[in-house]
């Protein structure tokens, strides 16, 4: 049943024709459409089309569908499509890319399977917008069925429908099929090649992205556009490489993209994950009018470094400005917050989200407040809450492991066995929760059941992740795995160095081993020989002998850093007088003087 018509087009179609002379030329009206900026004069327009008959014209109609969905007037547009006779292939796919570019891919993928039952064939516009919309919903075997279509009709060979597959790949994590496509492509552009460069680089396979890049610049004479700088950014993030990250700074500044809020962004968090938040800060503050896109990349970035404070005073800086958040800056602000302990601020934030700003507290928000309140050792609250989340199954590992953690740290291992059980049952982070719980029994104290657990691991065949660290050292990265010293990069002088400063460490008081990690079946001694030997403490005793001093040693690693380490990292600090900044799965370090920024919470 159509939707009733608006009262202009009701007069049009009751007012009587206007004679000949007046009637308006079918260009002239065409003209119209394409320059019309305001649904208003859409509609005079559309009633202009009605009275002067042209309406009834396939190409003058599609024009009218056009103008409604560049205005975004999808009601509109859907409207008249349905009062077509026999709406064309360009009819279809301007309606599909009026809900695509609406926020409702379904609706498209909807029409799109309707196509068939009207005899319209697809063409290359139309396939360019369904695998569009099967890429912002993550329809991988959706988008494979349409992909099949693709190669019965012909168009496989096409520039625009292979780099909308490549892109559909890319994001639906299939990168395998994505890179066959672009293998595939027998003429590319920077559309295409930025497509797969992107699709690498949100899959973390930064490396890969990179080289492409660097075949991109070697194969062709285009020039990036800032989607693929920003994917290029990106990618250096992910890896952690610096130097990767200032040379794609450069590219920035040389296509004259510096000025780009995507981009601009994407430098800053860069630079944090680079473990330089200084020169993120100096990219932010050279964006002349920033959006909030960089302002939450600036808000996060500080709130990695435990710079809480920071964080909430661009918070605040943004709102003087008139900037209105999002929710992606309220998951900013609530991270500085827990990473900061400042939980009564969080609390208020949390509060004001709807209330001040309409923006309702999904399940990211409520797991920070969880986060929050866990490492502050309200563990009960934070139970509560993780219990009352109604969160999505992709969304449930971070918010139970995130319990699980701060209850193995406050030593409650009744909320840690729940937590874990929720893991495990999850199938999602299964080697950690397993470790994480054989470890907060082991410092409850309850040895016998810590070695059930284990043996459990062992049974089943769970094992936990390596434990690795890398840095870059000018434009090498090396890597080490926690004990293992025989492939580590200079060995045997960075086992001596580790030795010597353990001793000077000892002179101060530092003990090994006794701040809580746990190794069941370990005696005291080889205890500190383990942790002596964690993939940080290698990294760090390599580049101290590879670095310069005055240069701060920065530092990577894929898994929580561990509290011996942390301390130690501070004593060392302060015997070789240098800085050094590590980033762990959770946040980053900055080691000075004795000190650490996270001021020991974390």
């Amino acid at each position: 049943m159509r939707n009733p018509l608006s009262q202009n087009l009701i007069f049009a179609l009751t007012a009587p024709n206007l004679s000949r002379q007046n009637k308006p030329s079918n260009f002239h009206l065409v003209e119209q459409l394409r320059h019309c900026k305001d649904s208003g004069s859409a509609e005079s327009l559309h009633s202009a089309a009605i009275k002067s008959g042209y309406l009834y014209d396939t190409f003058t109609t599609n024009h009218v569908i056009n103008c409604y969905v560049r205005l975004r007037r999808i009601d509109l547009a859907s409207q008249l499509f349905d009062e077509m006779p026999e709406p064309n292939v360009v009819s279809w796919t301007s309606l599909m890319a009026g809900y695509v570019d609406t926020g409702q891919p379904g609706m498209a993928l909807w029409l799109f399977g309707k196509m068939p039952e009207c005899s319209v064939i697809p063409n290359e516009f139309t396939f360019a917008t369904v695998i569009n919309a099967c890429s912002i919903l993550a329809h991988l075997r959706t988008g494979k069925k349409v992909h099949g279509l693709v190669e019965v009709l012909g168009f496989q060979f096409n520039l625009v429908v292979c780099s909308s597959l490549v892109d559909m790949y890319g994001k639906c994590n299939d990168v395998d099929n994505a890179q066959r496509v672009f293998d595939s492509m027998s003429c590319r552009n920077v559309v295409s090649w930025t497509s797969i460069i992107c699709a690498y680089a949100q899959n973390a396979q930064g490396k890969e992205a990179l080289q492409l890049f660097r075949e991109f610049n070697r194969l062709t004479s285009e020039r990036p556009n800032h989607f693929m700088l920003a994917s290029v950014v990106n990618a250096c993030a992910s890896l952690g490489g610096l130097v990767s990250g200032k040379v794609a700074h450069g590219s920035v500044i040389r296509g004259s993209h510096d000025s780009n809020d995507v981009i601009a962004s994407a430098l800053v968090d860069m630079y944090a994950k680079c473990g330089c938040v200084e020169y993120s800060d100096k990219v932010f503050r050279r964006i002349r009018n920033p959006t909030v896109i960089p302002y939450t990349s600036m808000i996060v970035a500080a709130a990695k470094y435990g710079l809480g404070r920071m964080s909430l005073q661009l918070f605040q800086e943004m709102i003087d400005r008139g900037i209105k958040p999002n929710n992606v800056t309220f998951v900013g602000v609530l991270h500085a917050c827990s990473h900061s302990g400042l939980v009564d601020e969080g609390l208020q934030h949390l509060e004001s989200m709807f209330n001040k700003h309409g923006i309702l507290p999904n399940a990211k928000h409520h797991t920070c407040v969880v986060d929050m309140l866990g490492r502050t050792g309200r563990l009960n609250e934070a139970y509560e809450l993780a219990k009352s989340i109604q969160a999505e199954p992709n969304q449930e590992p971070l918010l139970w492991g995130t319990l699980l953690s701060a209850s193995r740290l406050h030593g409650r291992v009744d909320i840690a066995v729940e937590a874990s059980r929720r893991l495990i049952d999850s199938n999602q982070q299964v080697a950690g929760a397993y470790v994480t719980l054989s470890n907060a029994y082991a410092l409850n104290g309850e040895w016998e059941n810590s070695h059930d657990l284990r043996s459990e691991m062992r049974r089943i065949g769970v094992q936990k992740e390596p434990g690795c660290s890398w840095v870059e050292v000018k434009d090498s990265t090396y890597v080490f795995y926690a004990g293992d010293v025989s492939s580590c990069a200079r060995g045997s002088e960075v086992v001596a160095l580790l030795r010597d400063l353990e001793g000077k460490m000892k002179q101060r008081g530092y003990v090994g081993g006794s701040l809580g990690l746990v190794f069941v079946d370990v005696e005291e001694e080889a205890k500190e020989e383990i942790v002596g030997l964690h993939s940080e403490r290698l990294a760090l005793g390599f580049a101290l002998i590879s670095i310069p001093k005055g240069v701060i040693i920065r530092i990577m690693k894929n898994l929580r850093m561990c509290r011996d380490c942390h301390e130690a990292f501070k004593l060392i600090s302060e015997i070789v007088e240098r800085e050094f900044v590590v980033r762990d799965v959770n946040r980053f370090h900055h080691f000075k003087s004795g000190s650490c920024t996270c001021t020991d919470f974390w």
